[in-house]
């Protein structure tokens, strides 16, 4: 693999397949059982890791400038090579580079400016790094990255913890960012907008794609169907020439030619037979119980936390079969008022009312407390929803990354991941006819988004969600809710339709909360 100056690369492949330890590789925190990687001396590397290093009392302005973490650490290490006589050493140039980078006069201008476009409001820019969220630390480490200007970025998901606003602006620096990109994500939409290349990670080898991520599938499928072609022209010449040997090799006058025949097939260079591209896992999500035209209505809602106001006198109603998204920046009350809807949220004045034969789910990606503790995951699925044939249950479970093994693991020993995918199993083989999720699609990789997606558009029930999957709304979201400032504006119409008719208001929303 060769990364060029100004390159925009995209690593994809099923969770494991070693996307992150090619980044490793490349950052020399691990080196390889064979071969060498080159780079130029002058090249200037930043990483953003999936996870973040737990905040001390910096401020969340310090950790975008590296004042307090990054500039101390390259002063000592500038000073340690410079006493071993290192000083024209890649290592020494690298850190001279950053140094440099983050003792710019106009690194806290930069830095200000990095954060207002990652959501940041100014008020936040003091504030103690370590009572924000893990997400909202991360969006401050990816600041103090576009503040140095790397030549090559390197981000492991970098979409993560970004509301949709936040990631709009991403997408658009990133397409001018002068430098190289290699960006590991499960955001289908953000790598066809961000991305040039692709390097599909599987089966341990890595193949180049020339295009964005779209174009890649395109690609992929088109070139399994010649290797599929080949392959079988090549079995139809080889079953010819095995058919004449076998036929004529006891034949005296043509025993020369059934032997040249056998050689000729020997001689062949043969092609494997071609592993078809990985499908997402399709899977019927079973009927739920019909309920009344409207599934819930909320009347009059107030809600506050303390002093602040997050709603005064919300009415919202939530019919039958609606594909609702909520959009809006982080902090605007998005998680609050699926919470309400939920009924697991007490408000301080209204009335909310659930809808004839309404059955609620509430999918949150914080919430592992509906698991039993001693239950293996198989366990767990099965015991949801004793309809479910064991194999039914073991074919879903891999399709969202539980295989072999793992589905004998006891829910108390699950990572923060597992759980969340295992209750997500758990709605779709047993769903409530109003689904409720928040961010549903963290945690899965592009062949298990698909696959959710795939089932949401079967299901038969009602679905209001929040995520910052732009491809995932656009599959499924017929309506928007837009949610600003205590206000819940509804678009009847899908992702694109909403954007079209608010063109131009998002930026004045986010210039308007970071000021």
């Amino acid at each position: 693999m060769q990364v060029n100056s100004g390159a925009r690369g995209a690593r994809v492949g099923p969770n494991g397949a070693g996307k992150s330890t090619l980044f490793s590789v490349i950052l020399g925190h691990q080196p390889p059982d064979a071969g060498t990687v080159e780079r130029d001396e002058w090249t200037m590397i930043g990483y953003l890791p999936q996870e973040s290093e737990p905040a001390g009392d910096e401020t969340v302005l310090d950790l975008a400038t590296g004042r307090t973490g990054d500039v101390p650490m390259l002063e000592a290490r500038l000073k340690e090579l410079e006493a071993a006589g290192d000083v024209s050493s890649p290592a020494y140039l690298e850190a001279h580079a950053k140094h440099e980078a983050l003792n710019n006069p106009q690194v806290e201008a930069k830095a200000k400016k990095m954060l207002a476009g990652l959501g940041y409001r100014t008020t936040d820019y003091t504030r103690a790094a370590r009572e924000m969220s893990g997400g909202w630390i991360m969006r401050a480490h990816l600041a103090r990255l576009l503040v140095m200007e790397p030549d090559l970025l390197l981000l492991d998901e970098p979409t993560n913890h970004l509301d949709l606003l936040s990631l709009l602006w991403l997408q658009n620096y990133l397409k001018t960012y002068s430098g190289a990109i290699l960006v590991i994500s499960h955001d289908r939409a953000f790598m066809d907008e961000v991305t040039e290349s692709v390097y599909d990670v599987a089966d341990g080898r890595l193949v180049h794609y020339t295009g964005n991520y779209s174009e890649f599938l395109r690609q992929r499928e088109a070139n399994y169907e010649q290797q599929v072609a080949a392959y079988k022209n090549q079995q139809k010449e080889i079953a010819s020439l095995q058919d004449f040997y076998e036929r004529f090799r006891q034949v005296a006058s043509k025993a020369s030619q059934a032997q040249s025949k056998l050689k000729q097939i020997e001689r062949m260079e043969k092609i494997d037979k071609p592993v078809p591209p990985k499908k997402p896992f399709r899977f019927q999500i079973p009927e739920p119980p019909r309920g009344g035209q409207r599934a819930l209505g909320l009347e009059g809602i107030h809600m506050a936390y303390g002093d602040h106001v997050v709603y005064r006198g919300l009415n919202l109603d939530v019919e039958r079969g609606e594909r609702t998204v909520l959009v809006g920046p982080n902090g605007a009350g998005k998680s609050t008022l699926l919470k309400i809807l939920a009924g697991v949220l007490p408000f301080q004045k209204g009335e909310r009312r659930e809808g004839h034969n309404s059955r609620i789910g509430y999918f949150s990606q914080h919430r592992a407390d509906t698991l039993t503790a001693g239950k293996s995951v198989l366990e767990e699925v099965m015991d949801s929803a004793p309809t479910v044939r064991e194999d039914e249950a073991r074919a879903i479970l891999g399709s969202f990354l539980f295989r072999k093994d793992d589905i004998y693991k006891k829910t108390e020993v699950l990572s923060g991941g597992e759980k969340s995918r295992l209750n997500l199993i758990k709605f779709l083989v047993d769903p409530p006819n109003l689904l409720l999720m928040d961010e549903p699609t963290t945690h899965l990789d592009i062949l298990t988004v698909e696959s959710l997606v795939l089932a949401l558009e079967r299901y038969a029930g009602t679905l209001v969600f929040i995520s910052h999957d732009v491809y995932f709304i656009r599959k499924l979201a017929t309506k928007v809710l837009h949610v600003r400032a205590g206000q819940v504006s509804p678009y009847v119409g899908g992702y694109d339709y909403f954007l079209e008719k608010t063109a131009g208001a998002l930026e004045d929303e986010r210039a308007a909360l970071t000021a």
